[in-house]
C-alpha cells in the first residue's frame, strides 16, 4: 500500500461562496467591496426567510412563513470576506454570517442575517429594494 503509514491531508479552500441580497448587489453602494470576487450568478433562497427594508439596506431574517429571496452569488477569498463582515457590522452585532438555504441544493452559501428589531419595517417581498423603489435615489 503506497499510502500506508502516511497521513493524508485534506486540502481546504480559503474561498467561500456568499449570497448577497441588498447593498452588496451589482449597482449598489457596497458592491465595490466585491471587486475581487468571482460572480457566480443569481440565486433564490428556499422560502424560509423574509426581507425587511431598513432604509439604506435590507434585513434578512428567518421566518415561519417565508419567501424565496432573490440575490447574487459570489466566490470570495478570506480578505474579501473579512471586509464584507466589517461592512456588515458583524463585530458590532448588527448582522451574523451563517449558512443560507438556496433553492439549488447543490450550492452551499452563507449570507448575513439581521440581528436587530424589524418591528414597523416594511416587508420587501422577494427582493430589495422594494418593488417601485427607484435606484436613482441611491
Amino acid at each position: 500500500m503506497p499510502f500506508a503509514g502516511r497521513r493524508l491531508l485534506k486540502v481546504v479552500s480559503m474561498a467561500q461562496v456568499v449570497f448577497v441580497y441588498g447593498s452588496l448587489k451589482r449597482g449598489w453602494g457596497l458592491h465595490q467591496l466585491l471587486r475581487t470576487a468571482e460572480f457566480l450568478g443569481t440565486a433564490t433562497t428556499k422560502p424560509l426567510y423574509r426581507l425587511f427594508d431598513l432604509g439604506q439596506y435590507p434585513a434578512l431574517v428567518e421566518w415561519p412563513v417565508g419567501l424565496g429571496i432573490e440575490g447574487e452569488l459570489y466566490r470570495v477569498d478570506a480578505e474579501c470576506l473579512a471586509a464584507l463582515d466589517d461592512a456588515e457590522g458583524v463585530s458590532e452585532g448588527y448582522y451574523v454570517r451563517r449558512a443560507v438555504q438556496l433553492q439549488d441544493p447543490a450550492r452551499d452559501a452563507e449570507a448575513w442575517f439581521w440581528l436587530g428589531a424589524i418591528t414597523g419595517c416594511p416587508d420587501c417581498g422577494t427582493s430589495w429594494p422594494r418593488r417601485g423603489f427607484s435606484t436613482s435615489s441611491q
